[in-house]
């Protein structure tokens, strides 16, 4: 693989000068169009608007929005002025926020109204009182030292903020020789980005990701899909993380592709803007898809044109994929595994690639990354079929946690390999299988099982739409299985049926000792099941069925 050595500016450039009327970011559903021309223009102007906000290289600007049209502007301005795009989980709260910036110390933070039942302006006012008092441009927080600046994104006037509008036409009649003096100053080798971790195990930490690092791995999750200026990618998955950020906008920025952007998921609305656009790749968690498969309006579309796209995210069911490569047209989809500190893409299927291994695998390594399954307690590399820790080492490795050396050391070991705390295992081809987390692992009786092993067998109960495994507590054992079933509508299903079906199928120690029915699961903001939750689930359930965890 030929690593690029361009910053996320400089990429941009490439392709409004080499294409400037083709587009590059897309919003169906409202009729908005900006070709790569336009956007960078855009992009210019709300850089110049940052520098005379007195953003300066190696500033934290914070994003806290939705899909909103201007958090790629907001994006490519700090990284042309040098600055560290932190992105904001959409669905914190106040607690969450007051953390992430003072963890992170932005300088500039830019947000919307609010999402879902959340009054995004209300907590900041809540957090910052010195908005209402200070004028702007002169904000001193007692609580955030570091904070200078609030943005709002959109055109409502609100007390101690600029307006995204403000900030373009400060910029306009900023002078350009402070952004040629700032793009000048920023190297590749940069950061650019702080994600938090989603916290499905643990408190968030931020994870610093250079130019180099998001470029490249959206150049090789692209190049795996044989991306080129003629695909349409509908990206459904949140910016604020990795998929969307780095699977999404940098294999699209780095082949002269288009975005084709929804705010927030909504089936219809993706159904809908594959039809109208003639999209070519759809991205999304399992949940996603399943919830675009089971749409009543489903049949209505034209899904002709998609050819690939991605399902990552969370581990995806074996049922699922056959679906979308088969009633949704996407072939060529492919699965990409990794994490936020890898960038995120650390293995991936290939086009060529069997449907057989596409539904069983998550592929063989990135081009230009040492993907090894290593023994957790020895650090020795597994052989092939045994289980073991994905590690991986690379350029797609993170610069580190934002202020937290002993943690970076803790998970980035003395050759350079970044431990996943994913288990799986790699066959003799160089295929990888994920098979649990080493946190998820539920040990019973002193047996390892592995929760993903069961899901998929109980994927085959046409009952099913959506199973998730995991541990209870047990004074006998340690730990029980429990399983936690969503039932398709129109169907019905019973602890008595999924126990007859595991029966002589899978061994006894594998057999959910408890069956719990649920309409939903605890998810984080981007799509994944947060399984540490489940447990609070469990006891709920059998707490009103009158059963107590032995």
């Amino acid at each position: 693989m030929e690593f690029l050595e361009k910053t996320l500016g400089q990429m941009l450039e490439h392709y409004a000068a080499t294409q400037p009327d083709h587009d590059f970011m897309v919003y169906s559903d409202r009729g908005l169009r900006f070709t790569y021309d336009e956007f960078n223009r855009r992009v210019d102007d709300f850089a110049k608007g940052l520098l005379a906000l007195g953003v300066k290289k190696d500033n934290k600007v914070g994003i806290w929005a939705k899909n909103v049209p201007d958090w790629l502007t907001i994006l490519f301005a700090t990284a042309k002025v040098g600055g560290v795009l932190v992105t904001i989980n959409t669905n914190y709260k106040t607690h969450e926020l007051e953390y992430l910036l003072k963890d992170s110390d932005i300088h500039t933070l830019c947000l919307v109204n609010g999402y879902r039942d959340s009054d995004y302006v209300q907590m900041v006012y809540d957090l910052v009182p010195e908005l209402k008092t200070t004028q702007r441009g002169h904000l001193r927080s007692e609580r955030f030292p570091a904070l200078r600046n609030v943005v709002y994104v959109g055109q409502e006037k609100q007390r101690g903020m600029y307006t995204t509008a403000e900030l373009n036409t400060i910029g306009r009649y900023t002078d350009r020789e402070l952004l040629d003096e700032a793009r000048a100053n920023t190297n590749c080798h940069d950061v650019v980005n702080i994600q938090y971790t989603s916290g499905t195990t643990g408190f968030p930490k931020g994870v610093m990701l250079s130019h180099y690092n998001i470029l490249n791995n959206g150049l090789a999750t692209g190049d795996c899909m044989a991306f080129t200026p003629a695909d349409k990618v509908l990206t459904t998955v949140p910016l604020f993380h990795c998929f969307g950020c780095v699977l999404s906008l940098c294999a699209v920025i780095t082949h002269g592709s288009t975005m084709v952007m929804v705010e927030d998921f909504d089936p219809l609305k993706v159904l809908a803007s594959v039809h109208k656009e003639r999209c070519t790749a759809l991205y999304g968690v399992p949940t996603m898809f399943i919830a675009e498969l089971n749409h009543p309006m489903f049949d209505l579309f034209d899904l002709s044109s998609l050819r690939t796209g991605i399902m990552a995210g969370a581990p995806c069911p074996i049922e699922t994929m056959k679906q979308v490569m088969e009633k949704m047209y996407c072939k060529d989809l492919i699965i990409v595994y990794g994490l936020t500190e890898t960038s995120p893409g650390m293995t991936a299927t290939r086009m060529t690639d069997s449907p057989e291994i596409r539904a069983t695998t998550v592929g063989r390594a990135y081009p230009g990354v040492d993907v090894r399954i290593l023994d957790p307690e020895t650090h020795e590399e597994c052989p092939h079929g045994t289980v073991g820790e994905f590690c991986c080492r690379g350029y797609n490795v993170m610069k580190g946690y934002y202020k937290k050396p002993k943690e970076t050391a803790e998970v980035i070991d003395k050759n350079g390999f970044l431990h996943s705390g994913d288990l799986g295992v790699m066959d003799e081809q160089g295929y990888f299988r994920v098979t649990g987390r080493i946190k998820e692992m539920i040990i019973r009786g002193g047996e390892n099982v592995y929760p993903r092993e069961i899901e998929n067998f109980l994927y085959g109960m046409p009952q099913i739409e959506a199973v998730e495994v995991a541990g209870l507590p047990s004074s006998k054992y340690g730990e029980q299985v429990a399983a936690y079933i969503r039932v398709k509508k129109g169907m019905t299903l019973t602890e008595e049926e999924v126990a007859l079906y595991c029966r002589g199928q899978i061994s006894r120690y594998k057999i959910p000792k408890y069956v719990l029915f649920v309409d939903e699961y605890p998810m984080t903001a981007s799509g994944k099941i947060q399984k540490y939750k489940l447990k609070e689930t469990g006891f709920k359930i059998l707490a009103d069925r009158g059963i107590v965890v032995e």
